[in-house]
């Protein structure tokens, strides 16, 4: 049993769509009362007869149905009451049924029907080629050069051309006569068509007389221009095939409109007298060129990109100096030079309005606040601030952009940062220079040349934009690691500013003041539940992180708040849900949980039935716990009980670092064998002591197992410099080899609390070397008390803080006799040389 929606405005194939209007009595009670009330999916399929009226009024017969319907579903109904109360279906097509009996005719028809072809049919894609014959074949030729015909780029056409891939072919007669122009009584007569074979012969002479009609018309639009051609030809085949349109003509009067505002903003835009020529020049070439054109899209962005660009727009600086000096303050402890260079900056824009902007260069090791100093500078002088990151960036067009004759081409990061922050005179951190890449699209940092340089970049021109743009106003702060892989021309433009690794005092000051409260807030916990004192913090630093910076140390920090919270968490729920054997143990408990016992239990399980007690205080037993053992122990003394081992600095990266030098010997044939991954440089070092020490060797009384002063002879001499995985070169080892070997031959030890930095020469000579300020830290930081370092070092010392400089001894040393007397107990005498008088006799 199926209700009849009677219509003669159309014809519904099984597999296609028909919106309808329903205004008759008899319809209009089938949508109320069928479809409106309804609250099934049986309640919305309905069957539509065609070519049948339904009669105007209800006292009137039912004329005459046609014998084959439609089953449909009724997707959508819209209710209207102008110009006189109707609605609108839109109904789908499901298959086809024959009338066998007429029910009811009031309020709406009710008639029995069969199904005259299945609902499977539609899915079953199982049917073989063979079975469908010659004539599904010659179909579906015809249906795919028909789809062929039409713009692919059109998405309803690349769909149309999927289905008939996808479909089987019993279901493509009726959606290709739906969709291509057809008379009704065409389309009558293929739902008609019960048999597969009868379609299909029907169906061939409706594809055919299409094809030859756009054949027709293709012919008729050959004589116009290409680019017209494409478009007037392709509109009349969405109107034969009744394909919507993706472009309108209102959306056509949009772009127009759009071209039109775009103008304006140019023009009324404060760009430069350049740049404003070339963008009036695009914009004539826009407005001539059609929208289907590719160059279009890339024009319109050009344009687009040049009108947000900030030509002219800046913010205000703040300038008060003591504000700021407050604000530098606040944000970072320590770091006196930057925040030195940063007031003078300020105070000189007080004086000079048009100072052109600063390139700075931030160097020193990991994790000491370099990019977030950057972003405290921009804060200070009240500036948007971007951050571009340049490590691994190995494309020139990263920087200057790509040249708009490329696909996909887009503007460099300089540009695109300006864009983004909207303003031309932001703070920029240029982050880790020093680790840009080379490859074959061109060297980046030869790129930054013209950004960086104070007499270029107020014409800085990007490949993108290829007009030029001013980057004086634009404070650039670079940040590195080393000045090693900065190429020289490039090193050369910007200012440096040295950024050497914390002090213990430093970290300590670091962590009470912004890393503990931080990692407090992050975790949700308050300084009622943690106490971190201030001797935890220096154990943190001295025996479970060894840096220049605060990264490990705030890592560290966080794993006590996270396990301070998993304890107060724990202590929560046992309040909340308290146990009688909890309570009972409880009362017992607490009389033995101490606040020295308090850490200890944060991983003691058998303590987690009673709630902390607040706060939790952090000690040395709470730091095993959770930390686990100390990774770092001062084994400068063991180290060193047995000749043949000093103490050197090295500088790195990270910061500097004490490093141990092994020496041993063995009955050989006088060969030098050096060990621990050494440069050239430091090998060359080595040579040089061992030539050194043999030539002074009777002057200090040195010999070799057998008593000889040839420090070689049948001897052999390894020296050895842990980590052997690390990479070690430079000069400044040479001190520290020669006391390492002198204490070898002499079988004295070196004193366990002595560190050593220097080049030396051939003649004994101490020369100066680099970084000291990061090697006497690295020392500072090993518990080492006395330092030997070159005599025209002594300068350096300026830049280390007063209470480290108390707490060391320092030795100044022109020459290895001075070296050598400082580093062994008692000093390093010259042995008085006895003569011997040969008897001639």
């Amino acid at each position: 049993r199926l209700p009849l929606l009677l219509t003669h405005e159309g014809v519904l194939l099984p597999g296609s769509t028909m919106r309808t209007s329903v205004d008759s009595p008899r319809n209009m009670q089938l949508v109320r009362s069928r479809l409106l009330k309804g609250t099934s999916l049986r309640s919305t399929i309905i069957g539509v007869i065609p070519n049948t009226s339904d009669p105007t009024s209800d006292c009137d017969e039912l004329p005459s149905l046609h014998r084959i319907g439609t089953a449909a579903l009724a997707v959508q109904v819209v209710g209207s009451n102008w110009p006189k109360p109707h609605y609108t279906l839109l109904v789908t097509g499901l298959c086809r049924f024959q009338i066998l009996q007429l029910l009811k005719e009031k309020p709406y028809p009710v008639a029995e029907v069969e199904q005259l072809d299945r609902l499977e049919q539609f899915t079953n894609q199982l049917k073989s080629e063979e079975e469908l014959g010659e004539l599904s074949e010659q179909f579906y030729k015809y249906a795919v050069q028909l789809v062929e015909m039409l713009d692919m780029s059109v998405p309803a056409v690349a769909k149309l051309r999927r289905l008939l891939d996808n479909l089987p072919r019993e279901a493509l007669p009726d959606i290709l006569t739906s969709i291509i122009r057809t008379s009704n009584q065409e389309k009558l007569q293929i739902l008609d068509a019960v048999r597969l074979e009868e379609r299909f012969k029907m169906t061939i002479p409706l594809l055919v007389r299409q094809i030859e009609g756009l054949k027709l018309l293709q012919k008729t639009r050959k004589p116009k221009q290409d680019d017209d051609k494409r478009i007037v030809a392709i509109r009349p085949n969405r109107r034969i095939n009744h394909i919507p349109s993706t472009v309108e003509d209102d959306e056509e009067e949009e772009d127009h409109d759009d071209v039109v505002m775009l103008e304006k903003k140019i023009r009324t835009s404060s760009m430069s007298e350049q740049a404003l020529k070339v963008c009036l020049k695009e914009i004539k070439r826009l407005k001539k060129m059609p929208q289907s054109m590719p160059e279009y899209a890339l024009t319109r962005n050009y344009l687009e990109l040049m009108v947000e660009l900030p030509w002219n727009k800046s913010t205000k600086d703040r300038l008060e100096i003591r504000a700021a000096r407050i604000l530098l303050d606040n944000d970072h402890y320590a770091m006196e030079k930057l925040k030195k260079r940063v007031l003078e900056y300020l105070a000189v824009r007080q004086l000079k309005n048009n100072l052109k902007g600063p390139i700075l260069c931030f160097v020193g090791p990991p994790g000491v606040g370099k990019t977030s100093v950057g972003r405290s500078v921009a804060k200070t002088l009240g500036r948007e601030f971007h951050r571009i990151a340049l490590g691994g960036v190995c494309d020139q067009s990263d920087i200057r952009g790509h040249r708009r004759t490329y696909v996909g081409s887009m503007p460099g990061r300089i540009i695109n940062g300006l864009k983004t922050v909207g303003v031309n005179n932001p703070v920029f951190l240029l982050d880790e220079v020093d680790k840009l890449g080379k490859s074959l699209q061109g060297d980046p940092a030869a790129a930054l040349l013209e950004v960086l340089d104070p007499e270029q970049n107020h014409s800085f021109t990007d490949h993108y934009l290829n007009v030029a743009f001013d980057l004086s106003q634009v404070l650039f702060i670079a940040t590195a690691n080393t000045t090693a892989t900065i190429p020289p021309a490039l090193l050369d433009r910007m200012e440096i500013i040295q950024v050497p690794g914390y002090t213990q005092e430093e970290k300590i000051e670091i962590a009470q003041r912004h890393l503990i409260p931080k990692q407090l807030e992050q975790h949700g916990l308050t300084p009622q539940q943690i106490q971190i004192p201030q001797v935890t913090t220096l154990n943190i630093i001295t025996r479970y992180t060894r840096e220049a910076g605060v990264r490990s140390l705030d890592r560290k920090l966080g794993a006590i708040c996270r396990a301070v919270a998993v304890k107060v968490a724990e202590g929560q729920h046992k309040e909340t849900k308290p146990d009688r054997a909890e309570v009972g143990e409880g009362e017992d408990c607490k009389e033995h949980v101490t606040e020295d016992a308090k850490p200890e239990s944060i991983s003691d399980t058998a303590d987690l039935a009673l709630p902390p007690e607040m706060p939790i205080l952090i000690d040395f037993n709470a730091l095993k716990d959770i930390l686990g053992p100390p990774m770092y122990e001062m084994e400068v003394s063991e180290r060193l009980s047995q000749p043949g081992v000093a103490i050197g600095l090295a500088w790195t990266p990270l910061g500097g670092e004490i490093m141990f030098v092994e020496a041993s010997r063995m009955d050989g044939e006088g060969q030098l064998t050096l060990t621990g991954q050494l440069g050239d440089v430091m090998k060359e070092s080595a040579h040089l002591a061992i030539s050194w020490l043999r030539s002074n060797a009777k002057r200090y009384q040195l010999t070799n197992a057998s008593g000889s002063f040839d420090l070689l002879d049948n001897t052999d001499i390894h020296l050895h410099f842990p980590a052997g995985a690390v990479t070690k070169d430079g000069p400044s080892a040479g001190v520290t080899i020669v006391t390492c070997l002198a204490s070898l031959f002499s079988g004295r030890l070196v004193c366990s609390d002595v560190a050593m930095t220097g080049e030396i020469t051939l003649r004994g000579l101490v020369l100066p070397v680099g970084g000291i300020k990061d090697k006497v830290l690295a020392a500072h930081r090993a518990g080492l008390k006395r330092i030997i370092i070159p005599r025209r070092n002594e300068k350096d010392l300026e830049e280390i803080a007063v209470n480290i400089r108390q707490d060391l001894t320092f030795v100044m040393a022109s020459c290895l006799d001075e070296v050598l007397n400082a580093a062994f107990d008692g000093g390093f005498a010259v042995k008085p040389r006895v003569e011997h008088l040969n008897s001639k006799l």
